[in-house]
């Protein structure tokens, strides 16, 4: 299970990373693009998350907001990021909600920072809830599939 981390809304509450928790403020991407000393970066809806990826090594930690729960580009960017070899924290922020945990999880994000705090309980079962998986993901589990037929 993360480390439970924040005590009130956006901040971190779940964290599955060793390292230090990343403090720089995040700028939008074009802001990221148009300066050298930025460490952190903000994806929004609509932002192609591409335009990093010749920058990833100086990037330490990457925040996608989720400004409603029907908008899913954010999990296609953490998955991007996680194919492009970055290593560092992809944070989920916004309206993140406990039935979408698990599957943040697999796109690659690896802290949460819901506008709402989550009920701890809930999201522990939400990040266990499923044994098998039925598609390759950055998480490295094999699928159901491949077990089955190797």
């Amino acid at each position: 299970m993360p480390d439970n981390l924040g005590t009130s809304p956006n901040e971190v509450q779940f964290r599955f990373r060793e390292d230090e928790v990343v403090d720089h403020p995040a700028v939008t991407v074009d802001s990221f693009l148009d300066q050298s000393n930025a460490a952190a970066v903000r994806i929004e809806p609509g932002d192609d998350t591409r335009e990093l990826l010749p920058h990833l090594g100086r990037i330490k930690l990457v925040e996608v907001n989720f400004p409603g729960f029907m908008d899913g580009r954010g999990y296609s960017a953490a998955r991007v990021l996680r194919e492009a070899g970055y290593e560092g924290e992809i944070r989920a922020v916004g309206e993140v909600l406990i039935d979408q945990l698990a599957i943040m999880r697999r796109c690659g994000f690896d802290a949460f920072a819901p506008a709402d705090m989550l009920d701890e309980t809930d999201a522990e079962r939400a990040f266990g809830l499923w044994d098998n998986v039925y598609q390759k993901t950055t998480d490295g589990r094999a699928p159901i599939w491949q077990k089955r037929h190797g």
